[in-house]
């Protein structure tokens, strides 16, 4: 099933400004100021991949195979050693993101349970609207369930965005278990035949092992329902935030076994878009969607070429 119109270029770009600025705007002003490949350009190039939150690990492989491909190949212009720059991120990217590079939601069965987890204030509220309306618009029925019974606000935010995405319901209350609100939204899904369940959850703080334990119970709750749900679970995590997502990410996937894909909101709001390439490389969780403004068809599926070639793109 298709799902997510193809990113338009233009907007992509618009959204990866502040990315483009820091980290890619560096890397070709480094590459226009220098006369050759040296020590000191590969340092200076580190550096800059380092300030983007790549990660050591990450920079350090780049620059090896950098150095490396210049030593096999040479370059005779900036443009080529730009090229040659570019194409070793991109490798990281796909390397990393291959067997997910096609990446579409196979819906085999209903409902098609997806359990949407991540701490306070990372935008999972509005990544469930914008999924739900991508859904709906595809011709696909979907029921949300609103399990962050901790936060006053969390079901009245979710409503609106129903309403905007068009989309059906089942609301909680403070007073709710949150398990109990799951079991719900999946015995309805059940019930109506709908083809999409999406489960909100608290926004938790990642240290609190009670509220872990609270996620692991709606978990297997669902399960009493349908054996082997949900069918994904995203992690829902802020492209601002930096190591603190890395570690935000370890801890969920501890709690709840393998996160099957990441939503990196917030691209729009940063210059330290290097976040995608170490959550990759480090974590080998496959970076799903990412959000580049607040529109409700702002959340796009991830594909690392356009999002690479928006970075290095010419004004």
């Amino acid at each position: 099933m298709k799902l997510f119109d193809k990113l338009g270029f233009n907007k992509l770009k618009d959204g990866l400004s502040k990315t483009k600025a820091g980290l890619f705007g560096k890397i070709n002003n480094l590459i226009s100021s220098r006369k050759k490949i040296d020590e000191e350009f590969l340092s200076e190039l580190e550096e800059i991949l380092l300030l983007s939150d790549m990660g050591v690990e990450t920079a350090e492989n780049i620059i090896s195979n950098v150095k490396q491909k210049v030593k096999e190949e040479g370059y005779k212009s900036e443009e080529e050693l730009k090229i040659i720059v570019k194409s070793e991120i991109e490798k990281v990217f796909t390397k990393t993101n291959s067997e997910f590079a096609d990446f579409d939601f196979n819906i085999s069965k209903k409902p098609y349970v997806i359990m949407i987890v991540g701490v306070n204030g990372v935008g999972k509220t509005t990544s469930i609207g914008k999924l739900a309306y991508n859904f709906r618009k595809s011709g696909k029925s979907v029921l949300i369930g609103s399990a962050d019974t901790f936060r006053a606000a969390a079901n009245d935010q979710l409503e609106i965005w129903a309403r905007r995405a068009e989309v059906d319901i089942i609301q909680s209350s403070n007073d709710k278990d949150p398990a109990s609100v799951a079991y719900e939204t999946v015995s309805v899904a059940l019930r109506e035949n709908k083809d999409i369940a999406i489960i909100d959850t608290a926004g938790r703080l990642h240290n609190k092992t009670h509220l872990m334990e609270e996620l692991k119970k709606i978990k297997r709750v669902m399960q009493k329902v349908i054996p082997d749900t949900p069918d994904e679970i995203f992690l829902v995590i802020d492209a601002t935030t930096g190591q603190n997502a890395l570690n935000q990410a370890e801890e969920f996937s501890k709690a709840l076994g393998k996160i099957t894909g990441i939503i990196l909101t917030k691209l729009d709001g940063t210059a330290k878009g290097g976040i995608i390439l170490k959550i990759n490389r480090e974590l080998h969780i496959p970076v799903r969607f990412i959000g580049v403004g607040e529109q409700i068809d702002d959340l796009q599926k991830f594909e690392s070429q356009k999002f690479t070639e928006a970075l290095f793109a010419d004004e």
